[in-house]
Order: structure tokens, then sequence, then C-alpha cells
């Protein structure tokens, strides 16, 4: 949602109400600049799991408010790791994850 970094989800194939699929991950982050509300409830065809979630402490805050975030993703050439991170307005860390490159 607008000025939520929103949740990164993993997602769980004994959760999913759909379970033949490749599982994955979702990062929701932003819009800058705009007023800021929490993460909605999430839909279980998936099976979703929420990892990470900050918001702000009241609907359609001000990005004055501080209550702004950002996300970073860094793909490592060598080791094909990505690196997601989730930022506050002030570039600091709030949440990071490491997946490695999926292996055909």
């Amino acid at each position: 949602g607008a000025g939520d970094p929103g949740p990164p989800l993993g997602r769980e194939l004994g959760r999913a109400a759909v379970p033949d699929f490749t599982l994955f991950w979702e990062f929701v982050a932003g819009p800058l600049k705009a007023g800021g509300f929490g993460a909605n409830a999430l839909d279980a065809t998936f099976g979703p799991e929420a990892v990470f979630v900050a918001a702000p402490p009241r609907v359609n805050a001000s990005p004055l408010e501080g209550s702004q975030f950002f996300g970073e993703v860094r793909i490592d050439g060598a080791s094909e790791v990505m690196t997601v991170t989730l930022r506050d307005i002030d570039g600091r860390v709030l949440h990071a994850v490491e997946l490695d490159a999926e292996q055909p």
C-alpha cells in the first residue's frame, strides 16, 4: 500500500488453497510521497506468511511523519544471491532477506 512497505511474503505449500505452484516471495514497498496505511488481510490462495511488516501509526499518515519506506534489490553476480532490503526514509535498514538463485 501507499507509504507502507507491507510484508515480504513467504509462501508455504501446506497452507495454500491451490497446492500446485512454484514457491515464491513477494515484497511490497512504497510509493514515496503518499499517505501511509497498514497491510491488508492476506489472500490464502498461495499460503502466504507475513515475514515483516512496518506501518505508520495511523491511516493516511503524512510522509513528513517519518513512516515512509522503500525497497532495494541487489543481486551478486558471482554468488547469484539476491538481497532484498526494506529501508526507512533515512535509508536505515528495517529488514533484509537473502535468497539463493533457484538451480535448474
